[in-house]
């Protein structure tokens, strides 16, 4: 079995390289999705986040108004706030998806693409933490994966899903830059991953990278089983 994590900053392409690895065999999960499960009215997260960002946040159906709710955290100063309550909720649901994906099939790679792996490591070292679940990504994945771009690349790439049709770009291109302002540079990542797949726009190029780093996990994987029931 191998845990592999697949990062990269927004706009880098990680979600078309989690369904190419996902073609290939990988069991994949995004760690988005997990969240805005964990995000729904009933849900502890849920109930956290009104407490406390207040119920300003809430829309009138009750549930969360996400776009809100992401002023308040990148342009309100208080996204601390925020993963302070989302990231153990969603890396222990994490957790416990590798789990079951590993006691259904022991030799099994298992994927949980996040955008910030390294920027949960980063915040809780800066709350003082140093021994737990939070503070050392060793400790629940194998493999780290990032997916690189140049930073107008993925600017204009955010701009373009967000205002494919022109009006607002100015605003998406914004947004995009202060989200990335959080973010931990490309190269700091790339020099801490196990594999770094470049994603310039280039598909075919993409792909064959893809496939490349695949193989290889495979391999782990299989050895890390082999060497599993030697025990």
């Amino acid at each position: 079995m191998l845990r592999v994590g697949l990062t990269g900053g927004l706009g880098s392409g990680k979600s078309t390289v989690a369904e190419y690895l996902r073609a290939l065999g990988a069991e994949v999960i995004e760690a988005d999705e997990l969240g805005r499960g964990l995000m729904q009215p009933g849900q502890c997260v849920y109930e956290e986040i009104v407490r406390v960002f207040g119920r300003e946040v809430l829309s009138p159906d009750g549930t969360l108004n996400r776009a809100r709710l992401a002023e308040l955290a990148f342009r309100g100063g208080r996204l601390h706030e925020l993963n302070d309550i989302v990231h153990p909720a969603v890396i222990d649901a994490q957790r416990r998806w590798m789990d079951e994906i590993f006691a259904g099939d022991p030799g099994a790679v298992a994927v949980v693409v996040s955008a910030l792996i390294f920027e949960v490591v980063r915040d809780a070292r800066a709350r003082g933490e140093k021994e737990s679940e939070l503070a050392d990504w060793r400790r629940r994945i194998d493999r780290i994966i990032v997916v690189t771009a140049p930073d107008e690349v993925k600017i204009a790439r955010y701009a373009a899903r967000i205002a494919p049709e022109g009006p607002g770009r100015a605003t998406a291109e914004a947004d995009a830059r202060t989200r990335m302002s959080h973010q931990i540079p490309d190269a700091e990542k790339a020099a801490q991953a196990d594999y770094v797949i470049e994603n310039s726009g280039d598909l075919d190029a993409l792909r064959a990278q893809v496939e490349s780093v695949w193989r290889r996990l495979q391999a782990e994987s299989n050895d890390s089983s082999r060497h599993s029931s030697l025990k």
